[in-house]
């Protein structure tokens, strides 16, 4: 199984017998044409409509020769960022759908959409799209539990809440599975300090063969490896990337 990283929380992984293409924005090291180039069916998943984890390009993948199966979040459709007919599955959190190369698990998020658990090849992944404790920053000792501001997001949020909320997801994913053998992360460092406490909540709630993070477009490659020793620490592999278009077999 051949894993490639292609853009912020956008991931292709190659199996034996077909072609996964995870939450694609942007393609900056063009490794995407040769990986269609495959004969394999390819799979492609979008977890929610934000536009760094949605691209309507993805749709231009149709031409490739072997069959191109879309399977949409269903926030993108209320979202109105695509009609109906031109995804061929669109699940929301709970549903689950498979057709004997893949089985596909909807589970939730705390932000928008849903993440993904599929299995394939003997493998189960997990790709969180936007699923994370976005506001640990904020739950310091001498916090009081109250609604703050933050800058990063321009909301008013609460922490203690949001955290609840994740946690609450966690819980439930666990009733369908406690262990993957991938796990795609957001370790994203624009978030303040504690950036990876959601990574590392999610390491001790389940095993995982080998982790990998994600989101880090706007605070570096660098700034993901800080999740590293946790992974390490929980005797979980991880996969410093150092590029665009950078790939791992397993």
């Amino acid at each position: 199984m051949r894993i490639t990283y292609i853009y912020h929380s956008g991931f292709a992984v190659e199996t034996d017998s077909c072609t996964l293409v995870f939450d694609f924005w942007k393609d900056p090291a063009s490794c995407l044409p040769d990986i269609l180039a495959s004969d394999k069916p390819a799979y492609v998943f979008s977890s929610h409509f934000h536009e760094d984890h949605f691209n309507r390009e993805i749709f231009s993948w149709r031409d490739r020769k072997a069959p191109v199966h879309y399977i949409l979040s269903k926030d993108i459709l209320r979202h109105r960022r695509a009609s109906r007919e031109e995804a061929d599955i669109w699940l929301a959190k709970g549903a689950h759908w498979e057709d004997g190369v893949i089985r596909v698990s909807a589970a939730g998020s705390n932000d928008s959409g849903v993440s993904w658990i599929v299995e394939t090849d003997g493998r189960r992944i997990f790709h969180a799209g936007d699923l994370n404790n976005w506001y640990a920053h904020y739950l310091t000792e001498d916090y009081a539990g109250k609604d703050i501001h933050s800058p990063d997001f321009d909301i008013d949020v609460n922490p203690g809440q949001e955290e609840k909320l994740y946690l609450g997801e966690l819980k439930d994913i666990r009733k369908i599975c406690g262990s993957f053998d991938i796990v795609m992360f957001p370790v994203d460092g624009r978030i303040g300090n504690g950036y990876t406490k959601g990574a590392r909540q999610f390491i001790d709630r389940f095993d995982i063969g080998l982790f990998i993070p994600m989101h880090f477009t706007a605070s570096g490659f660098e700034s993901a490896w800080r999740m590293k020793e946790f992974a390490e620490a929980g005797h979980v592999r991880f996969w410093a990337i150092a590029r665009n278009g950078e790939s791992i077999i397993i």
